[in-house]
């Protein structure tokens, strides 16, 4: 017996690797999720109305949309990889203690690459003019005349840091996404309120490599959306919609 029934819950996503079958991703904290497949026809004419049809192959896209997401998301849209290595740049006001020198603070695990750090005045941070002649090394920044940094003054520093220890996923065009085997996982609620499961399969997501971020103090926090285009399998399997009775609560 058919049985009618709504839904109005977002649905749980799990992400494999398509290859290893490897978790990936537990995603519990999507906003919305969106599957969206087409597929067209061609037909054979006859005194040129539409007689018979050809169906093409189904195409689609699974969309994910969250506010609260994990940092391993952004790995979707690069190789999967997160590496423990990055450089950045990083300014510090510092007050001299010493004349002449300056004492930087470098963060944990952070070395400052060699030839950029600058130094100035606190009002004059980047005024090529003021630029600071100096030396860095071992953690001291010592001005070629001792006269520019006096003590208890302020100054602004500038420079490049590698860092270890970190978190970081690298978008370029060596890195390209995986294909991922992924099933997203609902309830839907009949008219008598029983809930029953509703699971979809996407035998093959490969994710679109488009995102933006737009971080603003105003408004709604931001929101990131992971696009992924569904393709067929070595099996010819695409989407699953699956119901499962025997689970009804």
């Amino acid at each position: 017996m058919d049985i009618n029934r709504a839904n109005r819950q977002v649905a749980d996503v799990l992400i494999q690797d398509k290859k290893t079958k490897a978790l990936f991703l537990d995603f519990k904290t999507a906003n919305t999720t969106t599957t969206n497949i087409s597929a067209d026809s061609v037909y054979a004419k006859a005194k040129g109305s539409n007689r018979i049809a050809f169906p093409n192959s189904p195409e689609g896209t699974l969309t994910i949309e969250a506010q609260v997401y994990p940092f391993k998301m952004f790995a979707l849209f690069s190789d999967g990889k997160i590496d423990t290595t990055a450089v950045y740049g990083e300014t510090q006001i510092i007050k001299a203690t010493t004349a002449g020198e300056l004492s930087i603070t470098v963060p944990t695990n952070g070395t400052i690459q060699s030839g950029t750090l600058f130094a100035y005045p606190a009002d004059s941070a980047g005024d090529e003019t003021a630029v600071i002649a100096g030396t860095f090394a071992e953690g001291k920044f010592t001005a070629t005349t001792a006269g520019d940094i006096a003590v208890d003054t302020e100054y602004a520093v500038s420079y490049i840091l590698n860092r270890t220890g970190v978190k970081k996923v690298a978008f370029n065009s060596k890195r390209t996404p995986k294909d991922y085997f992924i099933t997203m996982s609902t309830v839907d609620k009949d008219e008598d309120g029983v809930l029953t499961p509703f699971k979809q399969t996407f035998y093959k997501a490969t994710p679109q490599r488009n995102f933006e971020i737009a971080l603003s103090s105003d408004g709604e926090p931001v929101s990131i959306s992971a696009q992924f285009t569904l393709l067929e399998d070595a099996n010819g399997d695409f989407v699953d919609m699956i119901e499962i009775e025997d689970d009804a609560e």
